[in-house]
């Protein structure tokens, strides 16, 4: 069983900053691949990174690259996402979530992972 909580979320102008957390209680994550989705109002959710906690690798979806980076911390048991140079359509809900996803993936699956958080919103306005 994984708990999973979000923090971090909040409001940002166009071209700022954010980072938002996921504490994971487990007896271990070493199996597993954290990942972080977003869901704007009327839209499916959307793969945003994942991170795999034993090796660190991380995969992003197109959008994110070079302006969002996951990162863990393996003391803390918390996995956290920097976004930087943050637009408008950025704004939604972000979610984290953990699984059990072979090296080869699907990582963009929501379906592949038991594990959600409650999420926390993001919006970028002026």
């Amino acid at each position: 069983q994984v708990q999973l909580e979000e923090s971090g979320g909040g409001w940002v102008q166009p071209g700022g900053s954010l980072r938002v957390s996921c504490v994971a209680s487990a007896p271990t994550l070493s199996s597993y691949v954290v990942a972080w989705f977003r869901q704007a109002p009327g839209k499916e959710r959307e793969f945003v990174g994942a991170i795999r906690w034993s090796s660190g690798g991380t995969v992003y979806n197109e959008f994110a690259k070079g302006r969002f980076v996951i990162t863990r911390d393996n003391a803390k048991n918390t996995v956290y996402m920097q976004m930087i140079s943050l637009k408008p359509e950025d704004t939604a809900a972000y979610y984290c979530a953990a699984g059990l996803i072979d090296i080869y993936g699907p990582y963009n699956d929501p379906s592949q992972y038991a594990y959600w958080g409650q999420g926390t919103q993001v919006t970028v306005s002026t």
